[in-house]
């Protein structure tokens, strides 16, 4: 871990009147590690919510032990917070983050119609892939970590073959978001939607994401380590596993990659 901005003290933004959700603290550094590990070492310390900023990782890390390359530039956050429900419930808060991550890009670009949800945990910009989550349990604690291409996107060769071609905000609309502007715009959407998760639980978070889902009601391939499963994307269920409709039957898919 080096250069801590501001020494890497917890601090509420100046200027930002009512829009910073109450309750939430933040942390930003000019360049960590990996803000995943960062809120592993914070997590015993915590007395609420906390967003913690890097400008850049280090050592970022993806789904499955993958690298996640962050370049100055890139949005790279995680929000921990304490876990006060069953770990499968908490894993519902993926949708929460998604749903969030969407409302702030068409708060910040002023496009409705550009961005799409992908399960279980991508947001898309013009059918190409330009944010995803990584959900992990630290003790008692959750860490939803969140990278944003806002400047730069991977190319082709560092993708998956057949996965989504990696897009950025400035490649897809021309528009330079500072990393500290776009959480701005992210921390209240999630705070907002949070408290309706914690109050009306999955059914409303479910009903908002199907509503802005990708390909839904077009044939996808579910991927795992083992196998995959070809079906039309049917629904999302109120365990947030996705339903696909097969030759074979409605098939209930927990994890895995998905593929168009």
């Amino acid at each position: 871990m080096s250069g801590r901005a501001s020494g890497g003290d917890i601090f509420k933004p100046e200027k930002q009147g009512s829009a910073w959700p109450e309750g939430y603290g933040r942390v930003v550094f000019d360049s960590v590690d990996s803000t995943l590990s960062e809120a592993a070492r914070r997590a015993h310390e915590l007395t609420g919510p906390l967003w913690i900023l890097a400008d850049e990782q280090t050592a970022a890390r993806g789904r499955r032990g993958r690298s996640w390359a962050t370049p100055k530039g890139n949005f790279a956050a995680t929000l921990i917070m304490r876990r006060t429900d069953a770990p499968g419930i908490a894993a519902l808060r993926s949708f929460v983050a998604s749903l969030a991550l969407r409302r702030a890009f068409v708060r910040v670009t002023g496009d409705e119609s550009a961005f799409a949800l992908k399960w279980p945990n991508d947001v898309l910009l013009n059918g190409g892939k330009v944010a995803g989550i990584l959900l992990e349990n630290i003790g008692d604690h959750l860490a939803i970590g969140i990278g944003v291409n806002l400047a730069h996107a991977p190319g082709a060769d560092q993708v998956e073959a057949g996965a989504l071609r990696p897009v950025s905000i400035v490649g897809e609309t021309g528009l330079v978001i500072s990393t500290a502007k776009f959480l701005d715009a992210l921390a209240p959407e999630y705070a907002l939607l949070e408290t309706q998760f914690t109050t009306f639980g999955f059914a409303p978070i479910r009903t908002a994401w199907l509503a802005h889902a990708a390909r839904l009601g077009e044939e996808i391939v579910a991927r795992t380590m083992r196998d995959e499963t070809r079906g039309v994307f049917e629904d999302v269920d109120q365990h947030g596993c996705l339903i696909l409709r097969t030759p074979k039957g409605r098939v209930q898919v927990t994890a895995a990659d998905v593929f168009f």
